[in-house]
């Protein structure tokens, strides 16, 4: 292993204080690289500290490489330490950012640096006093322990910011900076020049913002409730007592939805996933889902509403995945398409339709658009230089080609990037360049191809987009894109490529080509509404009634904003822009990426068989959906957010409001007599009703979520406060209070059931049946809080919503979801948190190493007599089938080659991988090891 630390960053000090534990386990080498430098080759910007696994992987979060080592050591995790590392990351950071940053950038003393962080050492300093222990979780020192010491250190290393009136956390502090491996990395990070050492760290961060006069306990904060005006609450009042006959008339459903001269139509799509490719969390959190909450929210504001997605069927990829896996093209895209849409109809997506791109319509439209532009100038002829295989006797795209990266000398570069140094390549450039079909090198020719003439189409482009961000919601993100695309000037865009799976091009000379994936792909939203209805034109060619939100993450934003309104500006043809353009950052897993191949992270067809229902995951992919910054997938913080948010905050409350109801009230909604006190509270809802109103009308989905949550709390609170189940024991006016409590409370019950319905959908259907909610109330959701729930209505059988998420379970699914290792062993609780890490294993005097959901063999090992090692070696059933496919690949590849009799010593290396990999899945099978084929002695 190798660390990778740098002088005044503050995350190494806990993550060298924690080396020390690894080092008594494992080899590990700790490099000094300067602040500037890119480690990780996969990331954009420097990031440190970096923990690089003998793997190959990287870990770059503070206190995923401490947990790391401390796994490492044999520590046991609990849920104590996790919740601690929550508060760090969520309440600490924020408000020991702003302290560090008064102190060292702008020169602030005394109690202006003390003030945002005092109320957090105040908490620590009370959790510390009230367990009687040394250490944060217990009699010894624990990660929690570690990663917190490490974030305070530099504030208070410094006596005038460690206050004394705080005797026991300057006591845990004291200790903790006392101890050798503290003090060794206090010493390589702040060099003996305390917090200033931070200050080139601190110059490049923003300005912190702290959230003053929040709670940082780590129990859910109590919502600090605005001051209210009497007018305010007489219109809660009112609205209130309106009932059901507040709510605005249903709109009738039509099929199929068409747009309505004088009505909001809105025209939802999500970015068409590539069919070959099953889509992980961060796709569906990216388009899909996103997408569901806005399409699901526009039909409870009774927008007329149409939302559409599908497969993107056309271009390299599908013909590289057929190839693989010996079928044809239709094929593949037959077998995907059913793939995606089984997963997408579990996760309860709402589609119109979910369509596909390889159909007349998409050809039809496609060449339309081309035709014009063609005939309006902005199409152009041009050469260029491509690869071609003489054997295979075709142009080979960038995914059939594979060589030496000419950076980094990786031997198995794509030919459009190189998946080691990350760096994007020109197939030509490749060194030892092969045909990936056949293994025969390439040679360099010329090719005719068209490119669209996107300079001449810019101020088009420019004169729409001045009108169009001005007036909608485009996501930060997506701005910056296409002005930094405009910024550095338009160029051509080739169109066109020898390929034959495709929509032809309908030009003479052109007739062995199909058009560029990127050019008609954006397209198929056309194509797909084309085979939903033959009135597609009133959506897409009907700019002044219809508004366009469309759904991606950001590396989609420049075919959505740029290529596609060129191409529909150049057509001349009224076609319907994009308005609203959604784009979400990453979702990363854990500390790292997504890898199908490796076995790391959940992809779509693999959530429904992790046992937690669809609405669970919708939830948690919302809770974090990477709206300003990348974010990361936790099971912990997954676990976390199951068990506070839904279990203890929203489920509470739903179901206790409902069993009041039962228990108290035989099943019917009691008389209210609202007290002044009654009166704010609707008042309240009333404003955080309207404030999740005004959130997703911007499509800013999850802090809309917050709100949901909010008011929950309010009902718990509320509930809490006025006691009912002491109130109900009294006299005949106690029993009325009683009841006023509970129907207000089962109200408020109703109200969250529709609110939570573009969020989770079943969970929301369970509530309205449990309560027995008027169908009217469950269709419509009104922006002033309504008594859907009068007195006198019988509710259902209540019962409870969510079930604990518990940490073997969670676990289980960590472990299962990290990567190919070996079960029941240290390194796959390592792994949990590391994505992947080498695991050696001595089995039948042999070192095997695990990796690349594997086990390879490295070497015998030195000992004339090794011992013994019974160990089942297993993996699970998703890295048995990534090797299964394998061993089919190369056997296809094996095959071929000795149909068209190719030089023997070609066949005998293809043979040769085929048998590693027959090898290493009879390892991952548990099987034993098949001796070597020779003659047998007689």
């Amino acid at each position: 292993m190798r660390l990778f630390v740098s002088e005044g960053a503050p995350g190494a000090l806990p993550v060298l204080a924690a080396a020390s534990r690894a080092r008594e386990r494992a080899e590990l080498l700790i490099s000094t690289v300067g602040p500037e430098e890119c480690v990780v080759p996969f990331l954009s910007g420097p990031k440190i500290p970096v923990l690089q696994l003998d793997s190959g992987n990287y870990l770059f979060s503070t206190s995923a490489i401490c947990r790391y080592f401390f796994l490492l050591s044999g520590w046991e995790q609990d849920d104590l330490t996790n919740q601690w590392l929550e508060w760090e990351a969520v309440e600490l950071q924020p408000v020991l950012s702003a302290a560090l940053y008064y102190l060292v950038i702008q020169g602030k003393k005394g109690e202006d640096v003390l003030c945002p962080v005092r109320k957090a050492l105040t908490h620590i300093d009370h959790s510390l006093s009230r367990q009687s222990c040394p250490f944060l979780t217990g009699e010894t020192e624990s990660l929690a322990d570690i990663v917190l010491w490490g974030a305070l250190y530099p504030l208070l290393q410094d006596p005038a910011y460690l206050p004394e009136e705080l005797g026991a956390l300057c006591s845990w502090f004291q200790m903790l900076s006392t101890q050798e491996p503290c003090q060794q990395a206090a010493e390589t990070v702040l060099k003996q020049q305390g917090a200033l050492a931070l200050r080139p760290y601190l110059q490049k961060q923003p300005q912190p913002r702290p959230r003053e006069g929040k709670s940082v306990s780590n129990e859910p904060e109590e919502e600090e409730l605005t001051t209210l005006s009497e007018e305010e609450i007489a219109m809660a009042v009112t609205a209130w007592e309106k009932g059901l006959g507040g709510l605005p008339p249903l709109r009738p459903q039509k099929n199929p939805v068409l747009p309505v001269a004088g009505e909001k139509n809105v025209l939802i799509t999500s970015a068409l996933p590539y069919v070959n490719n099953v889509p992980h969390l961060g796709n569906i959190i990216g388009c899909v889902l996103s997408a569901d909450v806005f399409a699901r929210y526009s039909r409870l504001r009774q927008w007329n509403t149409l939302y559409l997605c599908g497969t993107d069927e056309y271009g390299t990829a599908t013909e590289t995945k057929a190839m693989e896996e010996g079928l044809t093209p239709q094929e593949i895209c037959d077998k995907y398409h059913v793939i995606h849409a089984d997963i997408y109809r579990w996760f309860n997506i709402s589609f119109d339709i979910f369509g596909r791109t390889t159909t007349q319509q998409q050809t039809e439209i496609t060449q339309d658009i081309f035709q014009r532009l063609l005939a309006r100038g902005f199409v152009l002829q041009d050469t260029v230089e491509q690869l071609r295989c003489e054997h295979c006797a075709r142009f080979l795209a960038d995914r059939f080609v594979e060589g030496v990266c000419p950076f980094c000398g990786y031997e198995e570069a794509r030919g459009d990037q190189c998946d080691k140094c990350g760096k994007l390549i020109n197939a030509i450039e490749l060194k030892k360049p092969q045909c990936k079909v056949c293994r025969s090198p390439p040679v360099v020719k010329s090719s005719q191809h068209l490119f669209l003439d996107l300079p001449k189409l810019e101020n088009l482009l420019e004169t729409w987009l001045e009108k169009v961000l001005a007036s909608s919601d485009w996501t930060p993100n997506a701005r910056f894109i296409i002005r930094s695309w405009l910024r550095d000037g338009l160029k051509p865009r080739c169109i066109t490529r020898d390929l034959k799976w495709g929509t032809p091009v309908p030009l003479e000379g052109f007739e062995d080509k199909v058009f560029y994936v990127w050019f008609d792909a954006t397209i198929g939203y056309l194509s797909i509404t084309a085979n939903y209805t033959d009135q597609w034109e009133r959506w897409w060619k009907n700019p002044e009634q219809v508004d366009l939100y469309q759904f991606m993450a950001k590396d989609n934003v420049p075919f959505h904003g740029l290529v596609f309104p060129c191409s529909a500006l150049g057509t001349e043809d009224n076609y319907t822009l994009v308005s609203h353009l959604i784009a979400t950052e990453y979702l990363n897993y854990e500390d790292g990426k997504f890898s199908k191949s490796r076995g790391v992270g959940v992809f779509g067809d693999m959530a429904q068989d992790t046992g937690i229902p669809a609405d669970i995951w919708r939830f948690y992919l919302l809770y974090i959906r990477p709206e300003g910054q990348d974010s990361a997938f936790s099971w912990t913080d997954m676990l976390l957010k199951n068990n506070s948010e839904l279990l203890n905050n929203l489920g509470n409350f739903i179901n206790r409001a409902g069993m009041f109801v039962s228990k108290f009230f035989g099943g019917y909604v009691p008389e209210m007599v609202l007290t002044l006190d009654d009166q704010r509270l609707l008042a309240h809802v009333t404003l955080e009703l309207q404030h999740y109103h005004q959130l997703l009308e911007k499509v800013r989905i999850r802090d809309a979520l917050r709100s949901i949550l909010t008011i929950s709390r309010h009902g718990n609170q509320y509930i809490q406060v006025n006691e009912p189940w002491k109130w109900i024991k009294g006299s005949e006016a106690d029993r009325q209070r009683a009841g006023t409590v509970t129907g207000l409370a089962v109200n408020i019950a109703a109200l969250l059931s529709v609110m939570l319905q573009p969020y989770m959908p079943t969970v929301s259907a369970t509530i309205q049946d449990q309560l027995q909610l008027p169908p009217p109330a469950c269709s419509v959701l009104p922006t002033n809080f309504l008594c859907t729930l009068p007195a006198g209505h019988q509710i259902g059988t209540v019962s409870p919503l969510f079930q604990k998420l518990e940490n073997d379970q969670i676990e289980s699914l960590r472990q299962r979801f990290g990567g190919g290792q070996l079960q029941e062993s240290l390194e796959l609780k390592v792994i949990a948190f590391s994505l992947r890490c080498c695991i050696k294993l001595e089995v039948g005097g042999y070192l095997w190493q695990g990796g690349d959901n594997s086990l390879v063999h490295l070497q015998a090992k030195a000992s004339p007599k090794p011992a013994v090692v019974e160990t089942v070696i297993t993996v699970g059933p998703q890295q048995i089938q990534v090797l299964m496919d394998e061993v089919t690949k190369q056997g296809n590849i094996v095959r071929e080659l000795k149909a068209q009799k190719a030089d023997n010593n070609q066949v005998a290396a293809e043979v040769a991988k085929l048998l590693e990999l027959k090898k290493q899945l009879a390892l991952a099978e548990g099987k034993p090891l098949d001796p070597p084929k020779g003659k047998k002695k007689k």
